[in-house]
């Protein structure tokens, strides 16, 4: 349908917002590229460049002396979102200006102030965007601007509203195509000689021939600057590359003004730039491999090389250069995941970069000469003012400390070997040192909050700071503050400080350790097990110095018995010891302990005196006061001994081992334990061993001296009968120790075998019964067994398998290595067979065959399999031809035979077929007739090439064919392959033929499938 003319205006105006929405978006990134900083969209980039900020940023790349970044109003943009323009912001727009013409570009192509201000011919703005950047890639400081017309892509409603907006202020859109063609008339004196030149150039870059390119370059109506012979190649690649981009952008665009010669062609600004482009790359490659070689002077010779116009180059700081720039190297290459070379930009901040760090290097080194001197001469007002040198690169430091400062940085230059300290020493000791200092000003203030502060600061350096105590180091500090001042110290040291973190810390240890095992204690009274109580007081052991493990018992009843009494005392169930009252029980039970120990020992004393014999040491020993005897008189000393020895042989056993504890039972019912041999005494129970039954107890010692006492009493009495008494006792005891030693010895003799015998046979029940049972319980789960056998050896089969393919999977670079370097060896192997061997593998000959180099006869044989292939497929055709022929033959005389047809018929048919048999034999027997196609004439020559394109189109998009097949009729589509499909693909007869016939098949079957 034609569109009417109000369409058309349409969809021209249309166009036109399009394509300066193309060359907004093309202004916006290159800007990008130039600034390094994001910009807001095309719609948008009008609006914000009105205050002139970016274009005066972009002034500063190009013309820093001109722009410096101090001259720009509002560069972060705070007062424009604040408070909108401003009139300042056309000093912005006016140093862009500047730059400009410093840099000099044609006043034809600058914008006025209030196009930009006033928004009042933005499109001319945008120009001079596009000039610049043709302009500033010439001479090297810019990369080109892009071509986006047809590669990006609006919105409808974004099209509308600069549409809109264009014809609200009625602008016209500049000639942008134009660009290069005024750049070079405005620049050049001799335009007629330039723009011939320019178009030499051009025309050499499209024959591909370096030397006629480079001999066009020289030419001094070029007006060409920075040629370099070496970069020939690079510069005839390049130039080729951008006319050919070039030329692909012209065809997308539509230009509304004309056509231009430089729409297709490189103009001279263009040219130059790529040789700018050229250059600088080269000269950056000669930076990266002094960077690569690590070479100093490769590297100074190849940042003096004027097409990089690097700035403030210090032969002095080389070495810095080298460190810096091959940092930045590695860092941009761990940044991409592979080398790459450094930008021009990189390289100047770099450079830029190492001179700005030897300036702070020798300005640090100047400060601590000076901080060192001042030490020295021992004037804290001095040191301090030598420590506030931001030259020095020091941490803060605080005035009222001066004192502080001087005093330990005194220490540690005579401390240190050669009486300087470094800046790294003195950074470090001056950190510290502010961090004390801190410390003393919040305890002067006396002000916890900054105490703790300054406590927990990384720079002081404290160990083992707890919130917990904050408190309690603020007091402790304190107070320690308080003494110093009194001992003539003024400020606390960072030692003193720690020391007292320290002190503090184990104290409220120790409390809480206290604490905790007094809550044990009573958790432990709450038990019946003497060694959890015991447990709990070892807590305590500090401050319980004479705990003793074999009073455990008694520390535990002792300690029960005073809670039970609190808990009466007080009525409450939940009633605890406290710490003194637990101190106070332990008091007592070791009294307790020891008074047991020594009537113990008394006990023991008097046993060993009644087996001596001695009547008045086993006197001298019952009268000892801590045991505690009753109505020993010594007139009875004699009767003593003898009615303890006779009570004591008659505890005596009949074996020869005598056990060494014996049991004391206090009158409280407690029990003490003593050991004769070690004489050591303990309230448990030995778990090894009997009881001594020899050994005499308080009670029965007391018993005998009762009776004897009482005896002694009644001798007035019966003195005459004293000897049948005491006969009569000693028989009726010797009596009963005969009969009890007669029982014991015939219990043991008669029950003894039976014992041994009825033991042997129950444990061998026991372990024959449990062998059974095993191996019932083995032949039951016999299937079992297996299958857990064979899980248990595939599940170490499976973990090996794991265990190697988790080992490859991590080594995997490793293996492509070992795998490349096998290919390698045997590529060089199998090459230095091909060459040194007379008759090498065919399989190496087939490999290498490649390398060889054609020769005519080559060609000559290849031409001639080709031409013999096509007279083999000529015959195929030819002989199925016949064969058809041949076949309808047949068929006629059959019919002949039955009378269907007459004989003339069959002669007729006859005639026809000969004539055609002889007509295509003559056919391919005159191979010197060109006829057809092949005839020699340009338009049949035409025509046999568009063949050539549809065959070879056939051929790699069987689709077309495979979708024919299935329109074809049934009873056709088999002739159609014979006759046409084999035919276009020479019946398979090579290699290549024969797959795309497959891909026939492939994509036929497909289309069948679908």
């Amino acid at each position: 349908e034609r569109l009417t003319a109000d369409e058309m205006d349409e969809q021209r105006r249309q166009n036109v917002a399009y394509q300066y929405l193309c060359h907004l978006e093309e202004a916006k990134r290159w800007m990008e590229a130039c600034l390094g900083e994001g910009l807001p969209p095309p719609t948008e980039l009008e609006e914000t460049l009105r205050n002139g900020v970016l274009l005066a940023k972009l002034g500063h790349c190009f013309a820093p002396a001109i722009v410096p970044l101090k001259k720009i109003y509002d560069p972060e943009q705070t007062r424009y979102k604040a408070a909108g323009l401003h009139f300042r912001h056309t000093d912005n727009i006016n140093h862009w200006r500047d730059a400009m013409s410093h840099v000099g570009l044609p006043s034809i192509f600058h914008p006025e102030t209030t196009d930009i201000y006033d928004k009042k011919n933005m499109p001319r703005v945008v120009y001079c965007i596009h000039a610049l950047s043709f302009y500033l890639f010439k001479l090297g400081l810019a990369p080109p601007i892009q071509d986006l017309y047809g590669k990006v892509n609006f919105t409808e409603e974004e099209i509308n509203n600069m549409k809109q907006e264009l014809e609200k202020y009625g602008l016209q859109l500049p000639a942008f195509s134009k660009i290069g063609g005024i750049l070079a008339n405005e620049l050049s004196v001799d335009e007629a000689a330039v723009h011939a030149a320019v178009l030499a150039i051009n025309e050499a870059v499209d024959r591909g021939v370096v030397a006629q390119t480079m001999e066009t370059l020289h030419n001094p109506q070029a007006r060409l600057v920075g040629l370099r012979e070496e970069l020939a190649d690079a510069y005839q690649e390049v130039l080729h590359q951008a006319k050919l981009e070039k030329g692909s952008n012209a065809r997308n665009r539509v230009i509304p003004e004309g056509e231009d010669v430089y729409d297709w062609c490189l103009t001279q600004a263009e040219i130059q730039g790529n040789i700018n482009k050229v250059n600088v790359r080269g000269a950056l490659e000669e930076v990266d491999n002094a960077l690569e070689r690590q070479d100093v002077l490769a590297l100074h010779r190849a940042l003096q090389d004027p097409s990089l116009a690097l700035r403030c180059l210090q032969r002095d700081n080389l070495q810095l250069y080298l460190e810096q720039l091959s940092t930045d190297r590695e860092e941009k290459a761990l940044e991409l995941g592979y080398l790459e070379l450094l930008e021009q930009e990189e390289v100047q901040a770099g450079i830029l970069t190492a001179n700005r760090r030897d300036e702070k290097e020798r300005a640090m080194l100047q400060a601590v000469g000076r901080i060192n001197a001042a030490v020295r001469r021992g004037m804290p007002a001095e040191t301090l003012e030598a420590l506030m040198d931001p030259a020095a690169q020091l941490p803060a430091v605080h005035a009222p400390a001066a004192p502080l400062y001087q005093h330990q940085l005194a220490l540690l230059q005579c401390q240190h070997p050669r009486g300087e300290l470094a800046q790294e020493e003195l950074f470090v000791a001056v950190e510290m040192l502010s961090a004390v200092a801190l410390v003393n000003q919040a305890l002067d203030a006396r002000s916890p909050n900054r105490l703790w502060s300054s406590l927990v600061s990384p720079a002081l350096g404290l160990s083992g700071v707890e919130d917990s105590n904050a408190q309690r180091y603020f007091d402790d500090l304190l107070q320690l503050k308080g003494q110093s001042r009194k001992a003539g110290a003024e400020f606390l040291s960072w030692n003193d400080i720690q020391d007292s973190i320290n002190s503090t810390n184990s104290s409220v240890q120790d409390e809480n350790d206290r604490a905790h095992a007094v809550w044990l204690v009573n958790e432990a009274l709450l038990q019946v097990d003497p060694e959890k109580t015991l447990a709990a007081l070892l807590l305590l052991a500090p401050t319980l110095p004479d705990l003793a493990l074999p009073s455990a018992s008694c520390y535990h009843n002792v300690l029960s018995r005073a809670r039970r009494q609190k808990v009466q005392d007080t009525e409450d169930n939940g009633a605890v010891l406290s710490w003194e009252e637990i101190q106070e029980g332990v008091c007592q039970a070791n009294q307790d302990t020891v008074a047991a120990r020594s009537m113990a020992l008394g006990i023991a004393a008097i046993n060993q005196a009644i087996k001596e014999g001695k009547a008045s040491q086993t006197l001298r020993v019952l009268c000892n006061p801590a045991v505690a005897l009753r109505g020993v008189v010594n007139a009875c000393a004699d009767a003593y001994q003898e009615q303890l020895a006779a009570l004591m042989a008659t505890k005596r056993p009949a074996g020869s081992l005598k056990p060494s504890w014996i049991l004391h039972r206090l009158p409280d019912g407690a029990e003490y334990y003593l050991n004769l041999q070690t004489l050591e005494g303990s309230w448990q129970r030995p778990h090894h061993g009997g009881f001594n039954t020899t050994h005499l107890s308080r009670e029965e010692i007391q018993s005998v001296i009762a009776r004897v006492t009482a005896a002694h009493e009644r001798e007035q009495l019966w003195a005459s009968s004293l000897a049948w008494v005491v006969r009569l006792q000693a028989r009726l005891r010797g009596f009963l120790a005969r009969r009890r030693f007669a029982a014991r010895r015939h219990e043991l003799q008669e029950q003894g075998p039976a014992a041994l015998r009825i033991q042997a046979c129950w444990r061998g029940y026991r372990q024959r019964r449990a062998y059974l049972e095993r191996l019932h319980y083995l032949k039951s789960n016999t299937e079992a067994a297996v299958k857990i056998q064979a899980a248990v050896r595939m599940w170490q089969a499976r973990r090996k398998y794991q265990e190697r393919l988790h080992y490859f999977r991590q080594n995997i670079k490793a293996v492509i290595k070992i795998q490349a370097f096998v290919r390698a060896n045997k590529a060089r192997g199998d090459y230095r067979m091909l060459v040194h061997t007379k008759s090498p593998p065919l399989g190496i000959v087939r490999r290498f065959i490649h390398l060889l180099e054609q020769s005519q006869h080559d060609f000559w044989e290849e031409s001639e399999v080709l031409r013999l292939q096509e007279e083999v497929v000529k015959r195929i055709r030819a002989s199925r031809q016949l064969e058809s022929d041949l076949d309808l033959m047949d068929i006629k005389i059959g019919l002949l035979v039955k009378n269907r047809i007459t004989l003339q018929e069959v002669v007729s048919h006859c005639k026809k077929l000969t004539k055609k048999n002889r007509e295509q034999l003559s056919e391919m027997m005159s191979l010197d007739k060109q006829k057809g196609l092949k005839a020699l004439s340009k338009e049949k020559r035409q025509k046999l090439e568009a063949y050539q394109h549809l065959f070879y189109l056939l051929q790699t998009q069987p689709v077309y064919l495979a979708r024919l097949i299935f329109q074809m009729p049934q009873n056709k589509s088999t002739k159609f392959m014979e006759s046409v499909i084999f035919a276009l693909y020479n019946y398979a007869s090579n290699p290549r033929e024969a797959y795309l016939l497959l891909q026939l098949f492939k994509v036929a079957l497909q289309e069948e499938i679908r």
